[in-house]
C-alpha cells in the first residue's frame, strides 16, 4: 500500500481529477461522493490534507463515514 507525505497528499486535493483526505494514519479517496464536490466538503474542509484533528474536535459525525470509501494508502509519519 502506498505511504503519503503530506506534500503528496496535498496533490489530490481535488483540483487534479482525485480527492484524497487522511484520518488516523489512513488515506481515503473520497473522489466519487458528492459531499467533496470540486475537493471541499461542505465548503468547510479542503481535500489533500489529514483531517484527523478536525474529525476528533469540530465534526458532528465519526470516523464511520469514512467505511464506504477506499483506504489508498497510509499516512507518513
Amino acid at each position: 500500500m502506498k505511504e503519503y507525505t503530506l506534500e503528496e497528499l496535498s496533490e489530490y486535493n481535488g483540483k487534479n481529477g482525485k480527492t484524497y483526505i487522511a484520518y488516523a494514519g489512513q488515506v481515503y479517496d473520497v473522489s466519487d461522493s458528492y459531499m467533496w464536490e470540486d475537493g471541499t466538503h461542505q465548503g468547510l474542509h479542503d481535500s489533500g490534507q489529514d483531517l484527523s484533528d478536525a474529525m476528533d474536535n469540530e465534526a458532528p459525525h465519526g470516523p464511520e463515514v469514512f467505511k464506504d470509501y477506499p483506504v489508498v494508502g497510509t499516512l507518513k509519519k
